[in-house]
């Protein structure tokens, strides 16, 4: 299998990879040879520079060294690090950076300041054609693009985006997001507008945006499916793999699944941003595969009937996916306890059954204290084996609101505390999961724990994603 590119590859740290590699074969080095050995189609006695390039080339999933170099050249042109872009002086710049989403901090603190900062500079709303798609002005970029249609595709601001992409990451109120990405759009936007994070796919684009979601529950645009439908009519494709997976961690709705579904989500050729990515980014039907695995997983009910509707696969199997690993979607709904989604697919003709560690992992999640007391009896190191290698159960069982399976794994041992990058708590907490909270607080879950991707606590999580309850119960140690 391929291994996947370095965060912002450069085609000099490349060749320097070739270069060594090259040392190591002709030094005899075992892991050298091993790593030419599988990618060379040679003899390694033979092996010249241009092979080593080869041999790299292939080991990230290219035929050949140019294929590769024109790879670097795209991404050269898309690769944006907005969460790294930092403080500006210059007042519209800084409204940009604290308007819109980047997926590195915490979202509604910093619309709140761009809120602020544009209610203090009212004049900052009109400084240029990004500022007024971020503040949604349709007439402002309507004049904007008049007199320059160039703007409606120019890059800028503190991100380098284009103006639609600050309109559809935007979260300060906007007085017509919708009507504005129609002016952008017929004065000839790329509906298909995003950027690489470090580097990588899949993309962000602006379907993203309007979608939200991620890791810390960014916010959906307030229009999000009206305007997900004027950027999809324009040619969007619906087969946004970033989209998918950002806003499958929020809830169990259905309107953006729908909308992406009749719009060709699992068909096509995956549009433009395919043929940039190639191999790099999933076919549109494995990207419909994944989602239907990506439900099971989390246990989405509605969503789930709502695939099956639409004649995604059933039998979706991971295939290696890091979440998924090798089971089948009704195997991890199984794993998860998720009784009605295996249900449903079940009834859809999907297979699978659970094996080893497995068995005992859905039985916690379901919270069956006797089927686990039964299971510990007649293997005495099952304990012992769980805490080591599914060290993450007690996360999962927070993320999916079992309290039943929380107290059960922490009577088996599993540490509340476990930070694999963030906790139990922190998922409660960006879920709304009050009850969970509690409980999850009364195991003894540290509150001042900070995850590691966004060195941040619950309580910043729950503010992030806006639960005011838990925000309420976490900002108040003694209650």
């Amino acid at each position: 299998m391929a291994n996947r590119l370095p965060e912002n590859p450069s085609l000099d740290h490349l060749k320097n990879e070739a270069k060594q590699l090259l040392r190591g074969v002709r030094a005899g080095e075992i892991r050298a040879l091993a790593t030419a050995g599988g990618w060379y189609p040679g003899e390694l006695s033979d092996l010249r520079l241009a092979g080593a390039q080869l041999v790299v080339a292939r080991k990230y999933g290219f035929t050949s060294w140019s294929q590769l170099r024109a790879h670097l050249t795209m991404v050269s042109e898309f690769a944006r690090r907005p969460h790294e872009v930092g403080p500006s002086s210059d007042p519209a710049t800084e409204f940009l950076r604290l308007a819109c989403l980047t997926y590195g901090e915490l979202a509604l603190a910093s619309s709140e300041a761009a809120a602020r900062l544009l209610a203090a500079r009212p004049e900052v709303a009109g400084a240029s054609v990004w500022t007024m798609a971020a503040v949604g002005d349709a007439a402002g970029v309507a004049r904007a693009v008049a007199a320059d249609p160039a703007s409606a595709q120019a890059y800028g601001g503190p991100f380098s985006w284009e103006p639609l992409l600050y309109l559809t990451y935007s979260r300060v109120a906007q007085a017509d997001a919708v009507g504005t990405a129609r002016i952008l759009l017929r004065a000839g936007a790329d509906p298909n507008a995003g950027y690489l994070p470090e580097g990588q796919g899949p993309p962000f684009t602006a379907l993203t945006g309007a979608l939200g979601g991620g890791e810390l529950g960014q916010p959906p645009h307030p229009q999000d499916l009206e305007l997900a439908r004027v950027l999809l009519e324009a040619g969007a494709d619906a087969n946004d793999d970033r989209a998918l997976y950002n806003r499958g961690l929020l809830g169990d709705d259905t309107g953006y699944l729908r909308l992406l579904l009749r719009f060709g989500l699992g068909r096509g050729d995956g549009g433009p941003w395919a043929a940039r990515l190639g191999r790099v980014q999933d076919s549109p039907a494995r990207m419909l595969e994944n989602a239907v695995l990506a439900v099971a997983l989390r246990g989405r009910a509605r969503r789930m009937r709502c695939l099956l509707a639409h004649g995604a696969p059933a039998d979706a199997r991971g295939d290696g996916h890091p979440s998924f690993l090798d089971h089948t979607a009704l195997e991890l709904a199984l794993l998860g306890g998720h009784a009605e989604v295996a249900r449903l697919l079940a009834d859809a003709g999907a297979s699978g059954s659970l094996r080893g560690l497995d068995v005992a992992e859905a039985a916690i999640m379901r919270g069956e204290r006797g089927q686990v007391e039964q299971l510990l009896s007649a293997d005495h190191e099952l304990a012992e084996r769980l805490l080591t290698r599914r060290r993450d159960l007690i996360i999962k069982a927070a993320e999916y609101g079992r309290v039943p399976a929380v107290r059960l794994a922490c009577a088996l041992g599993f540490d509340v505390n476990a930070r694999l990058p963030s906790t139990a708590l922190h998922k409660a907490a960006r879920a709304g999961d009050l009850p969970m909270v509690r409980a999850l607080v009364e195991l003894g879950a540290d509150r001042s724990l900070r995850d590691f991707d966004y060195d941040a606590t619950p309580l910043e999580w729950a503010q992030s994603a806006g639960q005011a309850e838990v925000v309420k119960f976490l900002g108040h140690p003694t209650e």
